[in-house]
């Protein structure tokens, strides 16, 4: 059982990794591609056709029957007396209010420290004591046959203080609509300034009931949301680690 499970993470030690290997290795070709120039845009394309995107299920409510109000001008649910610009079938569009202030701040310390001390003898045991000298050193002492020593002290702090703030927005594209009414929503935008590309990209599911009467939607109105905010550049180059680097912290032990 014990070989089986050395040879399982050995197996899955290679396969990180070999992994790690290839992403460096189109890290590497995609870098010198763009080498002298800004990095390329990604093309636009259908959203629900992008590698990894899979549609939304979510436990639905039972189906409702329509209410009809006969003779009226008031469409039940619109804001408007007139046709409502919101957003509510798929291809439609919507702008999504980014605007997150974030901040944390932690002090941790610890502190161990354990000394022990362990001593054995045998002054008498059936009198074969007197043999050990002809197995261990003359000058053995039964006695103080065995005698251990250890002093073990760790300390250690770490201190954490942070602060973000975003404030953003983007448009968003309707990729479904659930049998609840419900909007799944999914944008992108990527923008290049001094060869340095920020992406932005969200996606979750939203109320046909939180979108403004300007056609906006405030991120935290948006459930199971994703939001990726990066880039890639030269800057990022700089600042980030080598993928050699990376490797090596995650295997060296100490």
């Amino acid at each position: 059982m014990h070989r089986t499970l050395t040879l399982t993470q050995a197996f899955k030690a290679a396969l990180l990794i070999t992994t790690a290997a290839s992403v460096g290795a189109c890290n590497m070709l995609t870098r010198a591609s763009e080498a002298g120039g800004a990095p390329q845009q990604s093309p636009i394309s259908n959203p629900t056709q992008v590698p990894g995107y899979t549609p939304v299920s979510l436990p639905m409510p039972p189906p409702e029957t329509a209410q009809r109000q006969p003779n009226s001008l008031w469409r039940s649910g619109s804001r408007a007396f007139f046709k409502d610009q919101r957003a509510a079938r798929v291809g439609d569009l919507i702008t999504v209010l980014v605007e997150i202030a974030d901040e944390g701040k932690l002090d941790n310390s610890t502190s161990r420290s354990r000394n022990n001390t362990e001593a054995a003898g045998m002054p008498k045991f059936l009198g074969y004591e007197t043999k050990l000298g002809k197995y261990l050193p003359t000058e053995v002492t039964p006695e103080a046959l065995v005698e251990f020593n250890s002093n073990n002290s760790n300390a250690g702090s770490g201190s954490i203080d942070r602060k973000e703030d975003i404030k953003l927005k983007i448009a968003a594209i309707v990729t479904q609509v659930l049998p609840n009414n419900n909007l799944v929503i999914r944008g992108s935008q990527q923008v290049t300034v001094n060869y340095e590309m920020r992406e932005l990209q969200i996606h979750g599911v939203i109320r046909p009931e939180d979108i403004s009467s300007v056609n906006t939607i405030s991120y935290d109105k948006i459930a199971e949301a994703r939001i990726v905010y990066g880039g890639r550049g030269q800057i990022t180059d700089v600042q980030q680690p080598r993928y050699g680097t990376q490797i090596y912290d995650i295997f060296f032990p100490f």
